[in-house]
């Protein structure tokens, strides 16, 4: 993978450990894995933000830091790939969890309706209303939301290991026509 772009803007782990509040979590955040750009870590990242986003909630972030800690896997990775969802993409994304969720538990739980209206005017009101409208679908919604996170983790850590992989191999083979031409 292009690792030289990406080392730009990642810290080093200096910067980490000489960080006036990042310090104070010392040995927590020392792992290599943490900040390293292999396709282990990378792909984890991945799985772990694909995974941390679909967390109800201001929390996403903080769970893909949670989990990505002690998992060992690139932490800024984690944490780039949980904004996925946003206002635009998290309506969709339940809505295919709640239908994942009714086919697993053969429609159990309350009926499906519509989503509340959003107004940007009253933002504080339409993510209470869609708060509740998440929790009144109840069973399937919370079977769907992690069987969806699950699934979207493991194409993504998937996805990584691929393309990796394949740009490894480009590479591979530059480098050996250079070298036969040479």
């Amino acid at each position: 993978m292009p690792r030289k772009y990406f080392r730009k803007y990642l810290p080093s782990h200096e910067s980490v450990r000489n960080h006036k509040y990042l310090g104070k979590l010392g040995r927590f955040l020392h792992h290599p894995n943490l900040w390293h750009l292999n396709r282990r870590s990378v792909s984890g990242g991945v799985a772990v933000g694909m995974f941390s986003g679909l967390v109800p909630g201001p929390l996403q972030m903080l769970t893909a830091a949670l989990l990505a800690i002690p998992l060992r896997v690139n932490l800024p990775v984690a944490l780039l790939t949980t904004l996925y969802t946003n206002p635009f993409t998290i309506v969709p994304l339940y809505l295919l969890a709640y239908w994942i969720g009714s086919m697993v538990t053969g429609g159990a739980g309350a009926p499906m309706t519509e989503p509340p209206e959003f107004s940007w005017a009253h933002v504080g009101e339409g993510m209470r209303a869609l708060a509740d409208w998440a929790l009144a679908l109840g069973r399937p919604l919370a079977l769907g939301l992690v069987m969806l996170a699950l699934g979207l983790a493991t194409l993504g850590w998937l996805a990584v290991q691929i393309l990796w992989r394949a740009w490894v191999i480009v590479q591979w083979r530059r480098r050996k026509r250079r070298r036969g031409t040479a």
